[in-house]
C-alpha cells in the first residue's frame, strides 16, 4: 500500500513538471512573435524601412480591409515610401499573441503629403511564419475632428 501512494504523487508531481515546462515553452514563443513584432516597428518608427522589411517573408501579404491588398515585399516597399512620408508614430495600447498570430490595436499619426498629421485607430493582425511577417489584416479608421 505504501508503494502505490508513494508512485502516484511522483507521477502526478512529473504530470505537473512536464505541463509548467510546455506552458514555460509555449510563453517563450508568445513573447518572440511580440517581440519580433516589436522590433520591426521599432525600425518603422527611425524610418529604416529596410530594416523592416528583412523580417518580413518575400511573399508577404497586408490587407487594409476595404481599402487595398499588398502582395510581395516590392508593393509594401512600394505603400511606405507613398505613405510614410515621415516616420508614422505609433501608440500602442494591446498586443496578444495566439501562436502564430499577434494582434495589436492603438492608434497611428501620419504625416500626409501637405505635412499635416492625420490620426487613425487601428487594429492589425499579424500573422508570422518561422519567425517572419507573413500576412497583415489591418482594420484603420482615421479619426475625425
Amino acid at each position: 500500500m505504501k508503494k502505490i501512494l508513494i508512485i502516484i504523487p511522483l507521477f502526478l508531481l512529473f504530470n505537473i513538471d512536464a505541463q509548467t515546462k510546455s506552458n514555460h515553452i509555449k510563453q517563450q514563443k508568445i513573447m518572440n512573435n511580440t517581440t519580433i513584432l516589436n522590433t520591426a516597428n521599432e525600425n518603422v518608427s527611425k524610418g529604416d524601412y529596410e530594416s523592416f522589411l528583412a523580417y518580413c517573408t518575400s511573399d508577404t501579404k497586408w490587407v487594409f480591409v476595404g481599402e487595398r491588398i499588398l502582395n510581395g515585399k516590392e508593393e509594401v516597399r512600394a505603400y511606405m515610401k507613398e505613405f510614410y512620408v515621415e516616420p508614422p508614430v505609433f501608440d500602442v495600447k494591446l498586443a496578444i499573441e495566439d501562436g502564430d498570430f499577434v494582434t495589436v490595436t492603438g492608434n497611428i499619426s501620419l504625416k500626409n503629403k501637405n505635412g499635416k498629421f492625420e490620426h487613425f485607430d487601428y487594429c492589425d493582425i499579424w500573422r508570422f511564419e518561422n519567425g517572419k511577417i507573413a500576412e497583415l489584416k489591418a482594420f484603420v479608421i482615421e479619426k475625425k475632428p
